[in-house]
């Protein structure tokens, strides 16, 4: 039998904890207490000109800001460059060991060939070493072929799931997000003017891809126009933007590494 003084002193801590809660939710209800923000992502991307075509990784800040979510980006990139061009440039080494990244985002070109396969596995490798001393963790972006080269989009797709099987690190699957917007629109204008480069829609795909991962979010209902941290606006047509923000939520449910 417990003791009628301990079965006492426990009810009256029940009542205690029930008051606090009790005061706790009313001084939220109230907008006296706030919850406690989550610390902020601070995402490297490290790449070509797939990258910083239309300042994709400003897109992903602002569509991270447009949900509440903290989000710090900056870049590494170099025109035309694959990973062992980017680490033997070394700007992108010395930015990632200067430390307070939660993620480093690694793109190089499509990478559909057997040897440029191999030399992305790599070199991801060797700079998911680096990341990890660094106290982030990698992750991969995969990006398309060009528009001459679609036949070979399997092939994109899975060199850079291996690469980012081979380090345990996340994937961004956007070019698989372009595939599922074609297929819901085979006019989509994801290209710009060359064929390969991304036009503002492409990396305004690629870009809701990231986010939905990085935060692990359906990207849906996220605006169609931007503003971005540097001044400038991103706008794509608001019917277009909800279609890829379904193939981008198809693309990750299907192909994307948390």
């Amino acid at each position: 039998m417990i003791p009628k003084n301990r079965f006492s002193a426990r009810r009256a801590l029940w009542r205690a904890a029930v008051l606090a809660a009790l005061v706790l939710a009313g001084l939220l209800l109230c907008g006296q207490a706030k919850p406690i923000p989550r610390k902020a992502q601070r995402v490297l991307f490290v790449g070509n000109s797939l990258t910083y075509a239309n300042q994709m990784p400003l897109i992903v800040e602002a569509l991270a800001k447009s949900k509440g979510d903290r989000l710090e980006v900056s870049s590494v990139t170099l025109g035309g460059a694959n990973l062992e061009d980017l680490w033997r440039d070394g700007a992108a080494l010395r930015e990632i060991d200067r430390g307070g990244w939660t993620v480093v985002v690694l793109q190089q070109g499509p990478s559909s060939l057997l040897e440029s396969r191999v030399d992305l596995r790599k070199w991801t490798k060797n700079f998911a070493q680096r990341i990890r001393k660094a106290g982030a963790r990698p992750a991969l972006y995969m990006v398309w072929p060009d528009k001459t080269r679609l036949a070979y989009f399997d092939d994109v797709s899975l060199s850079y799931t291996l690469a980012a099987a081979d380090v345990d690190g996340i994937l961004f699957p956007a070019g698989e997000a372009w595939r599922a917007a074609w297929r819901r629109d085979p006019n989509a204008p994801l290209y710009a003017g060359d064929d390969f480069h991304p036009s503002v829609a492409g990396s305004y795909t690629a870009a809701l891809s990231i986010y939905g991962m990085l935060f692990r979010r359906l990207p849906r209902g996220l605006p169609a126009r931007l503003q971005l941290s540097d001044g400038s606006d991103v706008a794509v047509p608001a019917s277009l933007a909800a279609l890829l923000q379904d193939a981008a939520t198809e693309a990750n449910q299907k192909f994307g590494r948390p």
